[in-house]
């Protein structure tokens, strides 16, 4: 070969190596607003989240009453109850009178002759009977105390102004055979609650919160609200139905709701006459 071939050869090889190589035109470009390798929503797909679900939740306070809803200070209510067991009702119903006041003392009276009080302030429990007055079964007073720590006015009056809670949208959703959008509201504490807003009143539909008991099992609880109607500028379900693990557990339906009625706290007050174990603990 000659040698001005050779090198012309030698030549071309040395610009083949240095010549960087063309990009891959099918690589997917790395933008602020893609997903993470994780999978993980990215800040800006969890800020539009969280701006979507306190909408929504706007919109549900203002359909509640708005300023008013979230400024009752006292509630009483008439109506009839009814205890189920395993999903079945167990009695015909009981007449029942409520009496609250924000946010955590509660009486309820039971029977025509209203001689059966469950009383709860805060974490303690009492019931009073024609015996006089005992302590709940703590088991009673801790699911009591549960409910309440999750109910709609501590979740939407205590829980959205507390530094730390987060709020997501979970997207469209089917509640009770009703079209809804779903959100959850999470504390500090990862303590998470899930609402179902009707997209057409914005009221909601149903809630439902999780938790797990001694032996580490979890539990879902639930409550469906039904026929609203507004009493005093406040929207007021006037049906209620819980439910625990799939199994109805109560339902109540109201016949006369008022609010801000100066509730005494005296109504709240209990003191311990008898012991309902102490003939257990003496044997």
């Amino acid at each position: 070969m000659k040698p001005s071939v050779l090198a012309l050869l030698l030549a071309l090889c040395a610009a083949a190596q240095t010549t960087p190589a063309a990009p891959n035109a099918t690589a997917a470009p790395t933008t602020a607003s893609s997903q993470n390798t994780s999978g993980s929503q990215s800040p800006a797909a969890q800020d539009a989240s969280s701006r979507k679900a306190r909408a929504l939740i706007d919109e549900c306070i203002q359909a509640l009453g708005g300023q008013a809803w979230l400024t009752v200070q006292d509630m009483e209510q008439q109506g009839r109850t009814y205890g189920f067991y395993h999903g079945q009702p167990n009695s015909l119903g009981t007449p029942f009178w409520r009496f609250w006041k924000f946010p955590d003392k509660d009486r309820i009276e039971l029977t025509k002759q209203r001689d059966v009080i469950y009383l709860h302030v805060g974490d303690k429990g009492y019931e009073i009977t024609y015996k006089g007055t005992a302590n709940e079964e703590p088991d009673v007073t801790a699911d009591f105390v549960r409910r309440q720590q999750h109910s709609l006015e501590v979740v939407l009056r205590q829980w959205l102004s507390a530094p730390g809670t987060a709020l997501f949208y979970d997207g469209p959703a089917v509640a009770e055979q009703r079209q809804s959008d779903s959100v959850t509201i999470m504390n500090a504490e990862n303590d998470a609650v899930t609402l179902f807003l009707d997209i057409n009143t914005h009221l909601p539909i149903k809630k439902t919160f999780t938790w797990r008991d001694k032996d580490r099992y979890r539990n879902e609880e639930t409550e469906v609200y039904d026929n609203w109607r507004p009493v005093q500028g406040i929207t007021t379900a006037h049906s209620t139905l819980r439910v625990k693990n799939g199994d109805i557990t109560n339902q109540r339906f109201l016949t006369t709701v008022k609010y801000n009625q100066n509730l005494s706290d005296s109504l709240f007050q209990a003191s311990i006459t008898y012991d309902p174990n102490a003939f257990r603990k003496k044997k």
